[in-house]
């Protein structure tokens, strides 16, 4: 039988910090249900976002006010009769975080 190597220190921090985030996000589903999930995404957003931002990168804030908006406008398609859009977001949306889930 061989054994899986050790784990970097790289790589043993991305599985701390991926634990952290799912269990962060399963705690906020037994307090506070779905609206408890949105304000602990919310959360781990902004603080991506000032990460990126001291690393460089300065788009970061502007990428997501452009992902807040393409929501808002999904969600006000939806109400107004018009769901096309808010369920095209919606399953693009899964598609990705499936293949690439935040780390």
């Amino acid at each position: 039988m061989t054994w899986p190597r050790p784990l970097v220190g790289v790589e043993r921090t991305a599985a701390n910090v991926q634990e952290f985030r799912l269990k962060g996000e399963s705690e906020a589903v037994k307090m506070r249900g779905e609206k408890g999930v949105a304000e602990n995404w919310l959360r781990t957003t902004r603080s991506e976002i000032v990460k990126q931002e001291r690393a460089g990168f300065a788009d970061a804030r502007l990428g997501f006010a452009m992902v807040c908006r393409l929501f808002l406008t999904a969600m006000q398609r939806r109400a107004a009769g018009e769901p096309r859009l808010w369920d095209d977001l919606q399953r693009y949306a899964q598609e990705v975080t499936e293949q690439f889930p935040p780390q």
